[in-house]
């Protein structure tokens, strides 16, 4: 396996360098998947473990859930265990990357609309294969502000009431400008509420937002301190949010009025190769350059007029 790991490693190395991005890769190990490849950071890394955010956006966040790999799940008791490795032993990320030594099990992200209903990218599940090879789960996070790094077991425990299932997908739509599924959950979310959103309109350029997600399958990260750059494109709007692989579907929000404005779903490369060639770093654009990082518009979700 790891001879396998090495090989995959310098494969990405070479695709990375050619400037090949991916939407969505898979590898037998889960390694590839979590190097989505199709985020950055911008500026300076905005994001922050929940514990280090405000109360006002640990509301929000309550709200956000996870997709794990079942073999990523184990249950004992009422307590399921999430388990894995972390971020530096899955990824080959440098160890002087944030997060390096936290547990990267998520594979995707998404959040709570109705009491039963979830929405995440179109990429992330399609089909009811992917419903019942995932669970989703909220208040995956790590459990003190100070256990941001720390090395030794990266496990995380939650109740078996924050696991949920989904049980049929009530829409999906993938394609090159509007990408989500909305999904219908195992049974109704009483702990926590849904998240307001955008009904109607566009959010204007300039507009701070941050999001909400699981970058490069790590427990919940919140990130600000971005901006809506063009919100003119059919379906979509470009912002400079720091967002990675894992980030897909993650909810993007007003940093005013903290409605739902739409659906992270892709952007640049988020890792490149190291100059030492050993590892992987992340990949940092200036605040007003590289490409950008796409969000569906949550007005472009046609079933959500039903709900």
């Amino acid at each position: 396996m790891k001879l396998l790991k090495v090989s995959l490693c310098l494969l990405l190395s070479s695709l990375l360098i050619s400037g090949v991005s991916f939407g969505k890769a898979y590898d037998v190990d889960q390694f590839t998947i979590l190097r989505d490849i199709n985020k950055v950071i911008y500026g300076v890394d905005d994001r922050v473990d929940y514990n280090s955010s405000t109360a006002a956006y640990k509301q929000l966040a309550l709200s956000t859930a996870a997709q794990i790999p079942n073999d990523n799940l184990a249950l004992n008791g009422n307590t399921y265990t999430i388990k894995g490795s972390n971020l530096m032993n899955l990824m080959d990320v440098c160890s002087s990357e944030r997060f390096a030594k936290q547990l990267a099990a998520a594979q995707c992200s998404g959040f709570l609309v109705a009491d039963d209903v979830l929405i995440t990218a179109g990429h992330c599940i399609s089909t009811v294969e992917d419903c019942n090879d995932h669970a989703w789960v909220f208040d995956y996070r790590v459990a003190s502000a100070s256990d941001g790094n720390l090395g030794g077991s990266v496990n995380i425990y939650v109740p078996s009431t924050s696991v949920y299932r989904c049980k049929e997908i009530i829409g999906h739509q993938e394609g090159s400008s509007v990408d989500y599924a909305v999904l219908r959950l195992d049974r109704s979310v009483t702990d926590r509420p849904a998240l307001a959103y955008r009904r109607t309109g566009t959010i204007a350029d300039n507009t701070k937002v941050l999001v909400i997600g699981h970058p490069s399958g790590l427990p919940t990260k919140i990130s600000d301190g971005a901006i809506v750059r063009d919100s003119t494109p059919e379906g979509y709007f470009i912002t400079n949010l720091d967002t990675y692989g894992g980030n897909s579907g993650s909810a993007v929000f007003n940093a005013q009025t903290r409605e739902v404005e739409g659906i992270l779903v892709r952007g640049d490369n988020d890792y490149v190769m190291a100059p030492s060639g050993n590892c992987f770093i992340s990949n940092v654009c200036p605040d007003d350059g590289c490409r950008g990082e796409d969000v569906v518009k949550i007005t472009s979700v046609k079933e959500i007029n039903k709900l």
